[in-house]
């Protein structure tokens, strides 16, 4: 298989970087047409890697076609959906290959200044990339003649304030432009109107870092690595009760089980496998028998969840769904911005309602009330993070709706069977 992106010959070191082909594709990039650039990534294939699999080469086509300037690439690093870590990972260990992407989009999209939002959980990444930055500047592939071009291109790292919104492209545009973090309405979209009004590209890091592979070695290429719908390699951070828990590089299309039992080592301790949420905490729970899945975007669609993220949280037979929920919906009511009423009250009754059915209060139409809440939440807010509650809240129904009637009957039976007092 091929690893262009935890690659462990490309690490921290620029001169290492250079070694294994790094800010080659950069200087391939410099000699072509910004639309050339563009065409290339569309050529490619390669789609979005923060969770939409938005196309990224019509994305840049949008922004490529509006006139105005100035003219800015953002990446987000915000990185607050639980159970992901993969741009960590990815900074940790090959920061050069994210600024030669950002470069790329740059030169391709005719902006002179980039930004990376920084999750504020991450210090110690924010000293990784300054240190990167300077070796860049100092080698000329960031400043003010890239590479000799004549092409200005600088980037500067910003640190968000710990809020889950801030991971949607909009609310992240609000608070680098010193304002708080809240979704806007769309259209108008970042491409057109974005940060200071002007025409901007937001792309996630593993999206950004994925550019370099693409100009030094062909669009071509690129496309016939893993799934011919959704090319390319993927990061999936894999957690919970697996023996070897981190983040695993392959190409799109890799099936779950092979994920969770191969490269993961399977179930911790020798247990049976309960559940599986295959893209982040937003993403739907999926049941053991749907776990040959193929992970790509297509294909977790049709199995009633979702890529996102690709972030695999990985669930025993011990454990209880209930439980599992109220933390989820716990997360989502806390992280609501509050702009929506929807989202915002919306998500307070779910975490009310599974609160009492997880402590034995609950009553016999909870389960009914809880999916008719969850339609009224769906569909109906200015971002994604209320969709994402509610349909986690139903992926849990979806599959484990005997669970949830069992503890409204008679309580948790995991308390019991484990000998502890009842939450």
């Amino acid at each position: 298989m091929t690893s262009y992106l935890l690659d462990v010959a490309r690490n921290r070191n620029i001169e290492e970087y250079e070694k294994a082909g790094g800010y080659q594709g950069l200087g391939k990039a410099l000699f072509m047409e910004p639309g050339q650039v563009v065409e290339e990534v569309k050529k490619s294939g390669l789609r979005g890697r923060g969770g939409a699999g938005f196309p990224t080469g019509m994305k840049w086509m949008f922004m490529a076609s509006d006139p105005k300037s100035p003219r800015y690439i953002v990446c987000n690093a915000d990185e607050g959906e639980p159970g992901t870590f993969k741009d960590k990972a990815l900074i940790d260990k090959n920061p050069h290959v994210l600024l030669e992407g950002m470069a790329i989009a740059g030169h391709a999209l005719m902006a002179g200044l980039g930004y990376i939002y920084l999750r504020a959980e991450y210090p110690e990444e924010r000293g990784i990339l300054e240190a990167a930055l300077k070796e860049a500047r100092a080698k000329g592939y960031l400043g003010e003649n890239v590479m000799g071009s004549g092409k200005k291109f600088d980037i500067h790292v910003h640190m968000g304030a710990g809020a889950y919104i801030c991971g949607e492209e909009t609310a992240l545009i609000d608070s680098l432009e010193g304002k708080r973090g809240q979704p806007r309405l769309k259209p108008p979209f970042p491409v057109n109107s974005g940060l200071w009004g002007m025409p901007t590209m937001v792309n996630n890091v593993e999206t950004l870092s994925n550019l370099p592979f693409i100009m030094r070695e062909g669009a071509l290429r690129y496309a016939g690595i893993g799934d011919p719908s959704c090319p390319g390699n993927k990061l999936f951070p894999v957690s919970g009760h697996v023996e070897r828990p981190g983040v695993y590089e392959l190409p799109m299309g890799t099936p779950l089980r092979e994920i969770i039992y191969e490269h993961a080592g399977g179930i911790k301790n020798g247990k049976a496998l309960k559940a599986v949420i295959p893209g982040g905490i937003s993403a739907p729970v999926l049941a053991p028998d749907q776990i040959d899945c193929p992970m790509d975007f297509v294909s977790v669609q049709k199995a009633g969840s979702m890529l996102g993220s690709g972030a695999v949280m990985v669930f025993d037979e011990d454990t209880c769904i209930v439980r599992v929920a109220l933390r989820t919906l716990e997360f989502f009511e806390h992280e609501s911005c509050g702009k929506c009423t929807p989202c915002r009250e919306g998500t307070g009754w779910l975490k009310a309602i599974l609160e009492r059915i997880e402590t034995k209060q609950g009553h016999g139409g909870d389960i009914q009330l809880l999916e008719d809440v969850c339609r009224n939440i769906a569909g109906n807010t200015f971002c994604p993070l209320g969709d994402g509650a509610a349909s986690a809240a139903l992926g849990f129904i979806r599959h484990f709706r005997e669970e949830f009637t069992e503890h409204i009957r008679s309580g948790c039976r995991y308390h019991r069977e484990q000998g502890q007092a009842q939450p």
